[in-house]
């Protein structure tokens, strides 16, 4: 998976130059959504009573191929709306994932919760383009980033209104971060050498991360035992995207999440 993330970045680098090519930051700016104030992403995250839930719109993963073929984003993010999930995260990469940013789009036409715009995002021309979708938070990704890539590209969010989800899978990845900047944190559970996931990841970045920030679980997640687990930890919101696209009925897995949720 480190080789699959640097194949990413090489596949980003190409995209962010055609996006340049096709369009100007005047024709993000003259988008429908561009002047309009964001749905906050944190304040979603942050529930006294419960753990959040981000639930993700995924087709595909490089590592599990198509995971649903019944795949319509509209109808899936209306099933998520409609129970009363706390956010929700859209895939946009199409090469490895198979999403669109027009599915982004699409669903900010009438969102009730927050959006977050999930891909690999290397440059200000994507957080330019998140915004101009829809998008209300953007992930980025602290092992593709530099440190100074993570400040500029969240002060660009910033300064349009939206939050990140900054992600990290390693702690050696913790200097990195200014946590006075960056206020909500994912930890994914899964190793990218061999794809296992362990909640113990969670327990141990956590605990290495003395700043008041939103700490996001995310990977591995779905099981009454995974939240027992969570709620013993400084976990704010998970998030969850495969074990809501496997579900036969996905307004059931849902709620049967949801009341592992609370404390």
């Amino acid at each position: 998976m480190l080789n699959i993330l640097s194949q990413i970045v090489e596949v980003k680098i190409e995209e962010v130059k055609r996006l340049k090519r096709d369009f100007t930051i005047s024709r993000f700016s003259d988008s429908e959504f561009y002047s309009k104030l964001c749905l906050n992403f944190e304040n979603a995250l942050i529930k006294k009573e419960a753990i959040a839930i981000i639930a993700e719109i995924k087709k595909a993963s490089p590592s599990k191929g198509i995971i649903r073929k019944d795949f319509n984003p509209l109808k899936i993010a209306d099933i998520y709306m409609e129970n009363d999930v706390n956010a929700i995260s859209v895939l946009t990469d199409e090469q490895f994932f198979q999403g669109n940013i027009s599915y982004l789009n699409e669903i900010a036409h009438y969102k009730s919760v927050p959006l977050l715009r999930k891909d690999f995002i290397i440059n200000e021309y994507q957080v330019f383009e998140a915004k101009a979708n829809g998008a209300d938070a953007i992930l980025l990704i602290s092992e593709i980033l530099s440190e100074n890539q993570i400040k500029e590209l969240s002060k660009a969010a910033f300064e349009l209104g939206m939050n990140v989800l900054l992600e990290l899978h390693n702690e050696n990845q913790i200097p990195k971060i200014d946590f006075s900047l960056n206020k909500i944190i994912g930890i994914n559970n899964r190793d990218l050498s061999n794809f296992a996931t362990d909640l113990n990841t969670t327990l141990k970045i956590s605990g290495q991360i003395h700043a008041n920030v939103v700490f996001v679980s995310e990977s591995g997640i779905s099981e009454q035992r995974n939240f027992d687990f969570l709620k013993d930890t400084k976990t704010n919101a998970v998030l969850i995207g495969e074990h809501f696209m496997k579900a036969e009925n996905i307004a059931n897995s849902v709620k049967k999440i949801q009341e592992h949720c609370y404390y």
